[in-house]
């Protein structure tokens, strides 16, 4: 009767079960993330940004200090060579214009004199010297004076736009202080890009560059390299490389624009040409030039061996890896030889979980 009572209970979980027993579910694969192996090759694309600038630009300011009486242009007005652009007060400079002319009048008077009472000898040699250097001093501050007075009115050396004016008229402006910056339009536009030392080393003259620029989106530029910076910025260390643009009108002076240029690599790179950049993470281990790689066979891991480079920044650089292969990054470390896995997208992984909110 206790087997009986055993047996009708079995029965009875077994019906209240579905009358199935319950599998254990296989294990998801795990997630790993890959990228895809580039082919090797000697020469890398260098690319920075920097500001377009005419060629000649120049700052026009007045070689003596006075108040500004006359500005005739704006910012974006066409100007012709010779054209009148501001003037100071000449007040003052008219003053030791007037001086310096007294001066040179007395000094030639004194000098002629020196001269006839030397000859009947009268004073002594000395005396006419020292008449005579006085006239040459008074004759070369005449002079000074005169070229600052032409300096009192500032006209166009060239014919082309107004870049900026910084200074407003009734202002009291400093000799050599900048009031217009004129450009010639019929200088070229040029891209002045700071680059590293050790890049700038790799840019050769005429060589070519793609130029493209915000104010024409879609559009890229021919460039030709015409000038390598010969010192460093203090600060920073760069040397400018100048690119002539072949610009359309639209482009002006003060836009950004960036550049791509094609260098040969350094000398320790094209040594190392046959190697491959990869993520550090994606080397299992490395000892001396001996390492390993899990490529992806599929959805399937495999171990391979590769040639350690060495690392250059994040990167690790490997050799024996064919272009267009698949390696495991993140994850690599968690994974066998021969296991199935799952690649994921890392943007995916970090994208909210929607409904999540309050829970």
């Amino acid at each position: 009767m206790l087997l009986t009572a055993l047996a009708l209970g079995s029965g009875l979980m077994l019906v209240a079960c579905g009358g199935k027993a319950q599998t254990p579910q296989a294990a998801p694969p795990p997630a790993v993330e890959a990228v895809t192996v580039g082919a090797p090759g000697a020469a890398s694309e260098l690319t920075a940004s920097g500001a377009l600038q005419r060629r000649r630009e120049m700052a026009l300011s007045f070689r003596i200090p006075g108040v500004l009486t006359r500005m005739s242009v704006e910012a974006g007005d066409a100007v012709r060579a010779g054209q009148a652009l501001a003037a100071i007060d000449p007040a003052g400079v008219d003053a030791r214009q007037t001086q310096a002319a007294a001066d040179l009048e007395r000094a030639r008077r004194d000098a002629d004199r020196a001269r006839k009472l030397y000859s009947t000898g009268f004073v002594a040699k000395a005396r006419l010297d020292d008449a005579e250097s006085a006239l040459k001093a008074a004759q070369a501050a005449h002079a000074g004076a005169a070229f600052d007075r032409r300096w009192a009115a500032l006209s166009s050396p060239v014919s082309g736009v107004v870049l900026a004016r910084t200074a407003q008229a009734g202002e009291v402006v400093a000799a050599g202080q900048t009031v217009l910056t004129v450009a010639d339009l019929s200088s070229p536009l040029v891209l002045r890009l700071p680059l590293p030392a050790r890049d700038a080393a790799r840019v050769t003259l005429g060589s070519s560059a793609a130029v493209t620029a915000d104010a024409l989106p879609g559009q890229t530029l021919t460039g030709v390299v015409t000038r390598l910076g010969q010192a460093a910025d203090a600060r920073t260390g760069a040397v400018t490389v100048e690119i002539e643009v072949q610009a359309p009108p639209q482009l002006k002076s003060g836009q950004i624009a960036a550049a791509r240029l094609q260098a040969p690599a350094s000398a320790q790179a094209a040594a190392r040409a046959e190697f491959v950049r990869i993520p550090a993470e994606a080397l299992l281990e490395a000892s001396g030039d001996k390492a390993a790689v899990l490529r992806l066979d599929g959805a399937v891991a495999r171990r391979v061996n590769v040639r350690f480079g060495g690392f250059d920044g994040d990167d690790a650089l490997v050799a024996g890896l064919a272009a267009g292969t698949r390696v495991i990054t993140a994850g690599a470390g968690f994974v066998s030889d021969g296991e199935k896995v799952a690649v994921v997208d890392p943007r995916a992984l970090a994208a909210p979980v929607r409904g999540a909110a309050g829970k």
